[in-house]
């Protein structure tokens, strides 16, 4: 899965890296730590040169009020599954990330969390689905992230990963119809991810500071290593 998420590149790294314009009201501000319920800075395939934030959390349509949401789908099934029906038909975003988030528990023991990211790549992108719910009084533009099988390198952290878009495919997963977007939703190459131990201050969303990343003393880095 993917829980928790960062973004932290320079706002004028992050237009030229996406060739797209912040429009997010509030404008855009560096985090580390992005938490579910939160705003995700995302690119659509309405506006694929604008940057703007919506609510992490796919609304079901149907709710009768605004809901924390879905935030992740699982890119085998989110075809099959009304809630994500019009969002997977014609409603692809990317999710731009400096990296992101996930917890192993070795042994049954406490759980252990890791950055994943790319060494090669201030911010990369993954691939969700953005809809609106529209309630009464008011509309939420909302995102979830699409998850996939782990590659050998998360396999070792957890039974899911999101949907990491190499970077030539981008373009084609905000343009490409439903079947050819299924096509992309392939675990990402393990050469070009690395991960690493760090402390449990990510797991308390409101620290939110480049302490989060920061390696612990014993780091690890490479799937060796995080085998058993």
């Amino acid at each position: 899965m993917c829980g928790r998420n960062s973004l932290f590149i320079d706002q004028a790294d992050l237009e030229a890296r996406f060739d797209a314009e912040v429009v997010a009201d509030g404008g855009y501000t560096p985090r580390y730590n992005i938490a579910p319920g939160d705003d995700l800075h995302i690119i659509t395939n309405e506006d694929s040169d604008e940057i703007d934030a919506y609510h992490w959390g796919l609304i079901p349509f149907w709710a009768e009020e605004p809901e924390e949401g879905i935030i992740n789908a699982r890119s085998e099934t989110a075809d099959e599954k009304r809630v994500f029906e019009r969002a997977w038909e014609s409603r692809p975003c990317l999710v731009p990330s400096s990296g992101f988030y996930e917890w192993k528990s070795p042994n049954g023991g406490s759980k252990q969390p890791y950055r994943i990211h790319r060494e090669d790549d201030p911010a990369f992108a993954m691939a969700g689905l953005w809809d609106v719910w529209e309630g009464a009084d008011e509309t939420i533009s909302c995102v979830t992230i699409l998850t996939t099988e782990p590659n050998d390198l998360m396999n070792s952290i957890h039974d899911r990963m999101p949907v990491v878009l190499p970077k030539d495919a981008e373009s084609d997963w905000l343009a490409a119809d439903r079947d050819t977007r299924k096509e992309l939703c392939q675990p990402y190459p393990k050469d070009d991810l690395d991960a690493y131990e760090i402390s449990t201050r990510v797991n308390n969303p409101g620290n939110d500071d480049p302490q989060v990343i920061e390696p612990l003393d014993h780091e690890q880095s490479g799937l060796g290593e995080f085998s058993s």
